[in-house]
């Protein structure tokens, strides 16, 4: 297992489950969470900030006007794309890039829901407000490391060192398999207190270290289950067995999960790029749910290349030729695998990108942004206020398009954390801000 402090966390998960009774192995305990059936998050960030300005742009005449006026023609070193070039949103008056075509798909189905700027608050903020001396703001903002910490911590504030996935694993009684999988390396997000995530690779299996690729075809591992399952005389002694075995049972269960073919591989087997490669390990995972005996999981995916300061449509357009087929080859997958309605997927990403073009075709840093939620629970629609496409206007807090988000990261993380299953009693345990915003549900699902 990835790193010795994720080692230590699972076998004490497995050391609570093993003291806990007469369970079987991997059986989780009575959840605090509501309900329960089988549901996942998955999140989807997008690091180095994505521009959410020509990930959703108005095709209404006059929101369409103010986009091509602020970002320029394209011929001149703008970005604005062509109109004709979107894909529309049937009854919606904004339309999606082009490469993203295939999520508009997902909104006829009506399962995409558009949320609008969407950003890092520590409470609702006006442009007077941000503008007076003393506002209270999110700390560094525009910065990288910093804006991706808070949107993955859920906390708009200093001295946070756990994240909101891990913090909801944190309600969740010790089991045998850690709550939350990063298909995408260690981050906070997976972490709380009294829990760790546990990071994957997106390729191979889960083995057991020392045994090989096939442990079972190894002598020395039998000879090692074996020792396992003697009677021990000293109460140590059957601990730390029961511990080794649950954590056995529980990397087995996995392995075999994530070195399977897969029974939705096809619908991903043209899709290369990093992003589908670890949306099909969580179909994996998702698909062999019961052999490891969860009902509650979250997910953390991740692709890179959004810091885009320099030749934007090019590399945009490459971006999303990736996202876009990979969100919609997963939400297939959920569907052939009839657990549309219980997996939600959601992007995220350090912070928008600012309206107005910089030198070289690209843009810089910004704030508030747009977000996907997509799956078989969400209702179809645009969340939120888009913001005014007016360089220095209403929402902008500079003259470059930056956008003052109407929606905080706690409030849409709520909604999901809610869908999960996290009750309202609980739920400022996992935001503790939360109760800043009046509005706790955005309406995503029904």
């Amino acid at each position: 297992m990835n790193t010795p402090n994720a080692r230590r966390r699972f076998l004490g998960q497995a050391a609570a489950l093993a003291a806990s009774g007469p369970l079987s192995p991997l059986a989780l305990r009575a959840a605090p969470l509501q309900g329960s059936d089988y549901r996942a998050l998955v999140c989807v960030f997008l690091y180095g900030g994505n521009d959410a300005n020509n990930m959703v742009v108005p095709v209404d005449a006059a929101g369409y006007a103010a986009y091509a006026k602020a970002r320029g023609n394209a011929a001149a070193g703008g970005l604005s794309l062509q109109q004709s070039s979107l894909a529309p949103l049937t009854g919606a008056t904004v339309g999606l890039h082009g490469a993203l075509a295939p999520l508009a798909d997902i909104w006829t189905q009506g399962h995409l829901a558009v949320q609008a700027n969407v950003g890092t608050l520590v409470r609702p903020l006006t442009k007077a407000e941000f503008n007076a001396a003393g506002a209270l703001l999110p700390p560094n903002l525009f910065s990288h490391s910093d804006q991706q910490a808070q949107w993955q911590q859920g906390v708009s504030s200093p001295g946070v060192s756990t994240g909101w996935g891990g913090r909801i694993a944190d309600l969740q009684p010790s089991g045998g398999m850690p709550m939350v999988l990063s298909i995408s390396g260690n981050n906070v997000f997976m972490n709380g207190q009294t829990s760790d995530g546990l990071a994957l690779g997106s390729s191979g299996g889960f083995a057991i270290k020392g045994f090989g690729s096939n442990p079972a075809a190894n002598p020395l591992y039998k000879l090692y289950t074996e020792l396992l399952q003697r009677s021990y005389a000293n109460a140590e002694e059957r601990a730390a067995a029961g511990v080794l075995q649950q954590a056995t049972q529980a990397s087995n269960a996995l392995n075999t999960a994530l070195t399977s073919n897969g029974s939705t591989a096809g619908l991903f087997a043209n899709l290369n790029s990093g992003l589908a490669q670890q949306l099909l390990s969580v179909a994996k995972i998702i698909e062999g749910r019961q052999s490891l005996g969860v009902t509650r999981q979250i997910f953390f995916v991740s692709m890179g290349g959004f810091d885009t300061h320099n030749d934007q449509l090019a590399q945009q357009n490459d971006l999303f030729g990736q996202l876009g087929p990979a969100l919609k080859a997963f939400y297939d997958a959920t569907q052939q695998l009839g657990v549309a309605s219980q997996v939600t997927t959601f992007t995220a990403s350090d912070f928008s990108r600012t309206l107005q073009p910089a030198s070289g075709a690209g843009t810089d840093h910004a704030w508030g942004g747009h977000q996907f939620v997509i799956g078989g629970a969400v209702r179809r629609g645009v969340y939120g206020r888009m913001p005014q496409l007016v360089l220095g206007g209403p929402d902008d807090v500079s003259s470059e398009g930056r956008w003052l988000p109407t929606t905080s990261v706690d409030q849409m993380g709520a909604t999901l954390a809610g869908w999960l299953g996290v009750s309202p009693a609980d739920m400022t345990r996992v935001f503790p801000l939360l109760g800043n915003f009046s509005q706790r549900n955005l309406g995503y699902f029904g």
